[in-house]
């Protein structure tokens, strides 16, 4: 008799997105003539940079030669996407983060779920809430997240991020080893500043737990205050994990590659207190379960730190911000409080009412497609999330809709 994982048992009847993909199919079905836009899903709908398509055909044709050819790659990235991602998005914001702490990836969903696999099944978690599913759901998978009450598993301190705080975490009054943040966040949009991110690192030192700092939205920070990168942060490199994803950046969402940086300056514990390196440890679970992100798509994303390429990811991200802001704009005109949609793709909307409900009131109405924020944890109550990934014509046609269907 072969015996399942019981922990996936406990995990909610489904993933919050293929819920959200079943209800639209239902309804397209009984309304087949109405056309719907989709503002749910954080996918991108623009096409991939110039520079990163010629630097793909460019590699896909090296591969067609006996000369130029590569087979298997190096687990962690290759040495030329590495420094790139070093000197830019690190060195150059005086980060200092050196090439060999880059392990690239084909996606940041699958490295911040991957990486609890380093961390005891006693550990205590903190998490924010409303918060990006993976977090939670793979631990759950792990059997750490505890048993589910209502609708929260009772070993997270869920760390509430409401009107009240500006949709930020606040640091908790009990002691947490593994930490969740994500700045800018998703869902709400909502950024920690230098002195807010500061005190996350004070603790964690502190405490000797360990921050793991989603920033896989950064490229859409504009306010020039607003740290891009954990380690701008003194400290941080001794107490945090950093994900970054080419996904939102530079469109990659179907040609998947991001990168984790796991610093040689932090550590975990034995149950004795003995230190270990994380980064050997990750190094490790890299090596043994994945064979590297192919070396086209590495040429391309490369191809992103060239002065064509930041130039158009730079247009890409405006483009997108733009959208952001026309949502922002129309919502608060409405009369709806939001926060999001400067330095974030997303606008978060507290509508006041049931989140499903509102919703199926959006797709009804306006046949334009949100996310319902109770899907994001029960502090996501009340809200909805707008994406503003699609073209600048829908978004503008998706907004007459929806003041039209709640004016």
């Amino acid at each position: 008799m072969i015996k399942i994982n019981e922990n996936y048992l406990q995990l909610q009847t489904s993933y919050l997105f293929s819920t959200i993909a079943k209800r639209v199919q239902a309804f397209q079905q009984l309304h087949p003539e109405k056309e719907i836009i989709r503002l749910g899903i954080g996918d991108v709908t623009q096409p991939l940079p110039t520079a990163c398509l010629n630097a793909f055909h460019q590699a896909v044709d090296e591969l067609g030669t006996a000369s130029s050819f590569r087979g298997y790659g190096p687990e962690q990235g290759y040495g030329f996407l590495r420094e790139a991602i070093a000197i830019h998005d690190f060195q150059a914001r005086g980060a200092d983060i050196s090439p060999d702490e880059i392990f690239v990836s084909d996606g940041a969903k699958c490295d911040t779920g991957n990486i609890q696999e380093l961390f005891s099944n006693d550990t205590r978690l903190a998490i924010p809430d409303p918060v990006y599913p993976v977090y939670v759901d793979t631990n759950v998978m792990a059997g750490r997240a505890g048993a589910l009450k209502g609708d929260r598993y009772d070993r997270i301190t869920y760390l509430p991020c409401t009107i009240e705080n500006g949709y930020l975490p606040e640091i908790p009054t009990t002691s947490a080893d593994l930490i969740y943040l994500c700045s800018p966040n998703n869902p709400t949009g909502a950024t920690l500043n230098r002195e807010q991110l500061t005190a996350w690192v004070e603790y964690a030192r502190k405490n000797r737990s360990l921050i793991l700092f989603d920033a896989a939205y950064e490229a859409f920070i504009r306010d020039p205050d607003l740290p891009h990168s954990i380690y701008e942060i003194p400290g941080a490199n001794e107490v945090a994990i950093e994900f970054r994803s080419f996904s939102k950046t530079a469109g990659f969402t179907g040609v998947r590659c991001a990168y984790t940086v796991v610093p040689k300056a932090c550590f975990g514990y034995t149950e004795t207190g003995e230190k270990v390196s994380l980064h050997a440890l990750w190094n490790r679970r890299h090596t043994t379960k994945f064979n590297g992100v192919s070396y086209p798509v590495q040429r391309a994303a490369e191809a992103v730190f060239s002065p064509q390429g930041q130039s158009e990811i730079r247009a890409l991200t405006d483009g997108y911000l733009e959208n952001a802001a026309h949502i922002r704009s129309v919502i608060q005109q409405i009369g709806f409080s939001c926060v999001g949609g400067d330095n974030s793709p997303y606008i978060w909307v507290n509508t006041g009412r049931d989140a499903w409900d509102f919703f199926d009131l959006l797709l009804e109405r306006a046949g334009v497609v949100c996310t319902p924020g109770a899907g994001f944890g029960s502090c996501g109550q009340g809200h909805i999330r707008i994406s503003a990934f699609n073209s600048h014509e829908n978004v503008v046609l998706a907004m007459q809709r929806i003041a039209k269907a709640l004016g």
